[in-house]
């Protein structure tokens, strides 16, 4: 219904821009990834410990400078996102999802909870997948599991893997779709 309602700019030059910058988002967050598996198998300074002795402001948290800071912020905010609207999807917590107007106080509560334990993992996560060094004045490097190789380096191909599994499928889908439309409607 959306979509019906939706002006013409919107269908045919807002959705597929929106759409392509979330595929080349999250074709960026596997492309780093991947790279942070390289360097994890080549040099033990790239696990995700603690930076001792890095002021802010005097070592360089990114290679690309300024626009690798912006990517790293945008890529983080993407993956917060992308995170919230994951938990909500699964079919474990959709209840959980607030109603306009109808929703009771323990579901807000319940809601607080859950975006506060997503807001806390957000900084690990970002730091053992590699997209990040910086320690958001938390010290989250201190954790003993960051300094094994082997969970790292697990957590890292599992995301590579089930993410371009996911991104692979949900375009292959929508292509196949697309493919079935154009040529059904000719037949």
């Amino acid at each position: 219904e959306l979509r019906h309602r939706a002006s013409p700019w919107q269908r045919n030059l807002g959705y597929p821009l929106a759409m392509l910058g979330l595929l080349a988002l999250t074709g960026i967050s596997v492309l780093i990834v991947c790279f942070h598996v390289l360097e994890l198998l080549l040099d033990d300074a790239a696990m995700p410990r603690g930076i001792q002795d890095a002021s802010l402001g005097q070592v360089s948290f990114s290679i690309f400078g300024s626009f690798g800071a912006a990517l790293q912020v945008i890529l983080i905010f993407y993956l917060m996102v992308s995170s919230v609207v994951g938990f909500y999807s699964s079919p474990l917590f959709t209840r959980l999802l607030p109603e306009r107007q109808d929703t009771p106080l323990t579901k807000i509560i319940g809601n607080c909870v859950s975006l506060l334990v997503l807001s806390s993992a957000l900084p690990v996560f970002s730091r053992t997948l590699g997209i990040t060094r910086f320690d958001l004045l938390g010290d989250f490097g201190r954790f003993n599991w960051l300094g094994n190789f082997y969970i790292v380096f697990l957590y890292n191909m599992g995301f590579a893997g089930l993410t371009t599994l996911c991104l692979v499928k949900r375009v292959s889908w929508a292509v196949q779709a697309e493919l079935i439309r154009a040529f059904g409607e000719d037949g």
